[in-house]
């Protein structure tokens, strides 16, 4: 069973009371919450997700709800609940559904320490799969939905999660975060996308989400061998470029933007130190997203991964 088979009123009916037992990725979520916003875009950008049943094994409890004091009528505000506790300051009502996807990172990238964990979008063509590793604002999600669009499989926009035997990338394909300029460029993109309703005035300006390909969702128990790592930014006005990245700098940028390097001891530097090896690394500036999915399209593997 899937989100798409309840309706409107039965989905809503379903958070608020027993809670919707949602997979994604290797995770099951058990989410409530009785606010309007947040059951309309699980709606629209989570249809194609199954639903487990109430016996399932569930990884994460998470609950969005308005306290229970005087900001639950003025400038209503909404709360993250973890396991009945609340790890974040409240949000302003509007941001509940955002407050979500943003709560559930953080649930990831703090438990899920059975993977080593990076801040990064991963999208996989042909088997092979790139890490775009970068910090905020240098147009990662921007280029991840641009390749995602072009038919390229998505398996994360914001955690890369990394086997720590095999090095095999797990797939957690959720709605791709959108900024600002960006929701108009991938608009303008592709006509073919959903991108869900924009909340506005939150700590990152503007804010919608781009709805996961049904193809990446039913494949997310497929798993991806990495074949590139990018160091993506955007400058404005620049050429589509790819520069060749040394291998020391490479490793240093994964471990500088993994969430649990440290806790893995010398099986984290040996993971790190393996894909590295065996991976081309690039640096990569672009301005135009159609000339940068073209560039992508043509990257070949390494020929020891390809044999």
């Amino acid at each position: 069973m899937k989100v798409s088979n309840l309706s409107p009123i039965g989905l809503a009916r379903l958070l608020g009371q027993e809670g919707l037992n949602l997979r994604i990725g290797p995770f099951t979520i058990r989410l409530h919450s009785c606010i309007r916003k947040v059951a309309e875009n699980i709606r629209l950008l989570y249809a194609h997700y199954p639903i487990q049943n109430n016996s399932a094994f569930v990884d994460f409890h998470i609950s969005l709800a308005q306290p229970k004091n005087l900001r639950r009528w003025v400038r209503p505000q909404v709360l993250f609940l973890f396991d009945g506790l609340s790890p974040f300051r409240p949000l302003p009502l509007d941001q509940a559904f955002s407050l979500f996807e943003w709560g559930l990172n953080w649930c990831v990238a703090k438990w899920a320490n059975q993977h080593l964990i990076v801040h990064a979008a991963v999208v996989e063509r042909g088997g092979y799969a790139v890490i775009m590793a970068a910090p905020p604002g240098t147009g990662k999600s921007t280029l991840c939905a641009g390749l995602v669009a072009h038919g390229w499989r998505l398996l994360s926009d914001e955690l890369a999660l990394i086997s720590l035997e095999k090095g095999r990338l797990t797939p957690i394909p959720r709605p791709v975060s959108l900024k600002n300029h960006s929701i108009d460029v991938m608009r303008n993109f592709s006509s073919t996308i959903t991108i869900g309703p924009e909340t506005v005035d939150t700590a990152k300006g503007v804010v919608a989400y781009m709805k996961a390909p049904d193809e990446s969702i039913e494949r997310a128990d497929e798993r991806a061998r990495l074949a590139w790592i990018v160091c993506p930014k955007y400058l404005k006005g620049v050429p589509s470029q790819l520069e060749r990245r040394s291998k020391s700098q490479t490793f240093l940028h994964i471990v500088k933007n993994a969430f649990n390097y440290n806790l893995h001891g010398l099986k984290g530097f040996r993971t790190v130190a393996s894909l590295v090896d065996t991976c081309h690394c690039y640096d990569f500036t672009y301005s135009s997203l159609d000339e940068a999915v073209r560039l992508f399209d043509k990257l070949e593997p390494p020929q020891d991964l390809a044999k």
